[in-house]
């Protein structure tokens, strides 16, 4: 009776905040100058709606698929791999995981850029005082790592009160104290940007999953809730928290300044806005808020961010030896592969001088894959109840789970296909020159892939991947060459 209390003890409440704690990060505090460099407020309001289906239908895909198929507990990923077979389970892992490494790159950019707001010598003018910055912190983190300390509970308890202070601050303070009627509907569909409405709601689009990543987080938990029905309860509650108060933000930023003003503000554009309501003290406040929000966040992707390739490694995909874990119990090998690209990403990124927005552009496509994917494999378990055959996996992944009725199965069919558009949607609205570099950054993992299965003697690939690959090397062909000519840059 022990066992079983402990492993069901996790509160509809608890998981609500798990879902706000990994969404609510760096995102929200350069929301403001994100969604006013390519966006009017009208087309913004648009922009969220769509953002708010499509993404509340991509988090009740991963809460179907937990409770559908709660023997696949290897990460996201295992809904792809069980879905649509290893290669494709890779590449969705691999992307998951640069995408984690990218990130990881722009959180602590954005970390010196703001400390650099009050401290000059971290300004953003002084690149490689950054550069070395973030690669100092990066290795001190993955030395505490790999000692196996984790960060303590106390730590998110500051975070996450960190992150969720300062952000209701602003709310209350710019909706009672600098809100303007007048500003915010002045070219309210941002007319004087010389872009459609339709091309505004396209710039955005990337922006808005960025801030929503993380919201899949209820079902990684959804075997240890206290009720299965607690886990879509708290996926929506979770949401539509995160939803409004992303939506304030952007929404009561267009009511203090002006669509160019915001769009010229520095990447905290957050501090800025309330500085121009209350004063300096406001911008400093936001700041401090944003700087312990994005440390405590550091801490724990840096952790996590490595979990993709031990799980794949678990799995066989990669070389086992990638998964080991230390006498401190620390996936050690794992770490040190990922602060190794992490070191090389910061050096790519400031011999190319990459932006902020950038980073979250080319980390959200990559984020992108496991999303697409996944959607996929609850459309085929929806119409003909199982994934692709596996013809070199000795793992039996679709398992027989809880019966579904058939309402139930018609309702999974709608979300899945929700999901699945919307995703598309999204590479549709990206730049397509970040789709190329994504590809591009998928590559490299085929060598260990390949490897892997060249050792164990086990069929690369079959038909199906072999179209993929087809596809991922015209597309890294294509940007390679966009690279030696000029062509196409970051």
């Amino acid at each position: 009776m022990t066992s079983t209390t402990q492993k069901n003890s996790v509160t509809m409440w608890t998981l609500v905040s798990l879902i706000i704690g990994s969404c609510v990060g760096a995102g929200i505090f350069s929301l403001p100058q994100n969604i006013a460099s390519v966006s009017g407020p009208g087309a913004m309001l648009i922009g969220w709606g769509i953002a708010g289906v499509g993404m509340l239908s991509v988090a009740f895909v991963f809460e179907i698929l937990a409770h559908r198929k709660p023997h696949l507990d290897s990460g996201v990923y295992s809904y792809v791999r069980a879905g649509l077979g290893d290669f494709i389970g890779f590449a969705a892992g691999w992307g998951y995981w640069l995408g984690s490494v990218i990130a990881q790159v722009g959180y602590a950019t954005l970390f010196f850029n703001t400390i650099g707001h009050y401290v000059p010598f971290f300004s953003s003018d002084n690149r490689l005082v950054s550069a070395i910055s973030v690669s100092v912190m990066t290795w001190v983190i993955f030395a505490i790592l790999a000692r196996g300390v984790k960060q303590a509970a106390l730590m998110n308890v500051v975070a996450t009160v960190a992150k969720l202070v300062p952000i209701l601050s602003f709310v209350v303070l710019v909706a009672f104290l600098g809100f303007s009627w007048d500003k915010f509907t002045f070219d309210f569909w941002g007319r004087d940007s010389g872009a459609t409405v339709f091309e505004q709601v396209q710039g955005i689009m990337l922006f808005t999953v960025w801030v929503f990543i993380g919201v899949e987080g209820a079902s990684v938990y959804s075997k240890q809730a206290r009720k299965r029905s607690d886990v879509g309860r708290a996926t929506v509650i979770g949401f539509l928290s995160v939803l409004f108060l992303l939506v304030s933000v952007s929404t009561l930023s267009f009511g203090v300044l002006s669509q160019a003003e915001l769009a010229a503000l520095p990447d905290n554009s957050m501090a800025s806005v309330l500085e121009a309501v209350v004063g300096p003290w406001g911008g400093l406040f936001i700041s401090i808020g944003l700087c312990l929000s994005v440390l405590g966040a550091y801490v724990s992707w840096q952790m996590l961010c490595a979990e993709p390739i031990v799980m794949m490694a678990i799995d066989g995909l990669i070389p086992h030896r990638i998964g080991k874990i230390n006498t401190a119990g620390s996936p050690w090998v794992a770490q040190l592969i990922s602060t190794t690209v992490i070191q090389l990403t910061v050096i790519i990124f400031f011999l190319n001088e990459t932006s902020y927005t950038v980073m979250v552009q080319l980390a959200t496509i990559m984020y992108l894959l496991p999303y697409i994917f996944s959607s996929i494999y609850l459309l085929m378990l929806a119409t003909r109840g199982k994934g692709l055959t596996h013809p070199h996996a000795g793992v039996k992944f679709d398992l027989s789970g809880p019966e579904v009725s058939r309402s139930a199965n018609r309702r999974h069919f709608v979300i899945a296909v929700v999901a699945f558009i919307y995703s598309m949607w999204l590479i549709y609205a990206a730049d397509p020159v970040y789709v190329l570099f994504g590809a591009l950054a998928v590559l490299p993992g085929t060598v260990p892939y390949v490897g892997t299965r060249l050792a164990r003697k086990e069929r690369v690939f079959n038909a199906f991947e072999w179209c993929v690959v087809a596809l991922i090397l015209a597309a890294s062909a294509y940007a390679v060459w966009g690279l030696a000519t000029g062509t196409l840059s970051l």
